[in-house]
């Protein structure tokens, strides 16, 4: 039994060390590859006026915001990921600011933001009826939402590998899922997607699926 609650111990202390330190690294890696940074380049771009981006991370968006943005403010739960960021963001031509914080909690006003950004986070939220809960209510009625995110594949082959994997996918991912259908957790969230656009990422296919479009408040 002292065996066994030692080697409980020791792999708590190892998941809060591999969390704070190793994970932030795969992960900034894992989302700074040329698809997806190809991918940011499509959507990105067509966010205006004040701008709310969940998930930032360590903000490889940034430097694919236009002039139409007026003001950028990004929320992330994860200051690990935060402080990699390399951009400068007092350059930025717009106001930035930068708040610690999660998609089931949006310290914001109702009906503040004309567009809200997110863009390979919708696969790790635990609570998504309530981040859309949230997202809905500081999103202005007339705004729309840009969203870029893997998830379920169209392959039945695939799906099998995706579902067969992902617990210890999530687990060792930061609570990243590999087999959430996009679309369906947004329209089943108040929203209505007014365009969508889906393809296989280059590189491994289970994480590679990707669901990008806008969508509006029903």
């Amino acid at each position: 039994m002292y065996i066994y609650k030692s080697q409980q111990i020791v792999l708590i202390l190892y998941m809060g060390l591999y969390n704070k330190y190793i994970l932030p690294k795969a992960i900034n890696w894992a989302c700074d590859q040329k698809p997806s940074r190809m991918q940011r380049k499509k959507i990105i771009p067509l966010a205006s006026g004040n701008v709310l981006e969940i998930g930032i991370g360590s903000g490889l968006n940034l430097p694919f915001y236009t002039s139409k943005v007026n003001t950028l403010t990004a929320i992330d739960p994860s200051i690990e990921l935060w402080n990699r960021t390399l951009i400068n963001t007092s350059e930025l031509p717009f106001n930035f600011k930068f708040v610690l914080a999660s998609a089931e909690d949006i310290p914001m006003g109702d009906k503040k933001f004309d567009t809200i950004v997110i863009t390979y986070t919708l696969c790790t939220i635990p609570n998504l009826s309530k981040a859309f809960s949230e997202i809905k209510r500081v999103l202005k009625p007339t705004g729309k939402l840009l969203f870029c995110e893997h998830g379920k594949a169209p392959d039945r082959g695939v799906q099998k590998y995706q579902n067969i994997i992902n617990p210890v996918w999530k687990r060792i991912g930061g609570g990243c899922n590999l087999n959430r259908n996009i679309p369906t957790i947004i329209e089943n969230n108040g929203f209505k997607i007014s365009k969508l656009e889906t393809m296989y990422l280059p590189g491994w296919k289970p994480a590679s699926y990707n669901y990008w479009g806008i969508a509006v408040i029903k």
